[in-house]
């Protein structure tokens, strides 16, 4: 059997660097995005809640840097520019689909486990800093 990758130092450099990358906010709505076809510039500005004009142009250069969107220019007056998601984009958007499913599915049992531990008086200084009753 093959060691785990979070046992290979390495491989948790690679997975946390990629993962701070496609794992960002507005990635993964531009991902989900476009995981219903190409989109123009301004309709995913439209779509994505909250995004700026400057965040969502840096969102999609990274994205397209990183293989997973492609951007095509149409030589059209004025441009038309269309951004879609490429096979390996497609690949992180079944990720993002099954991690979404199971957020909603674990929800109301990730909600318990908050109002658990916050009704505990979890915020305990000395439980924080590490120490120990029997110092």
């Amino acid at each position: 059997m093959s060691p785990s990758y979070t046992h290979v130092p390495n491989h948790c450099r690679t997975v946390t660097e990629i993962l701070s990358r496609v794992g960002d906010k507005w990635s993964v709505q531009v991902v989900v995005q476009l995981g219903d076809g190409p989109r123009r510039f301004n309709e995913l500005r439209r779509n994505v809640e909250g995004i700026s004009q400057r965040m969502l142009t840096l969102t999609l250069r990274s994205l397209e840097r990183d293989g997973l969107v492609t951007r095509t220019v149409y030589p059209t007056i004025p441009p038309r520019v269309d951004y879609a998601l490429t096979g390996l984009g497609c690949s992180l958007l079944n990720a993002v689909r099954g991690l979404g499913a199971w957020a909603i599915e674990k929800r109301d049992e990730i909600l318990e486990a908050r109002r658990r531990f916050d009704n505990a008086g979890s915020n305990d200084v000395e439980r924080d800093e590490g120490r120990s009753d029997a110092a």
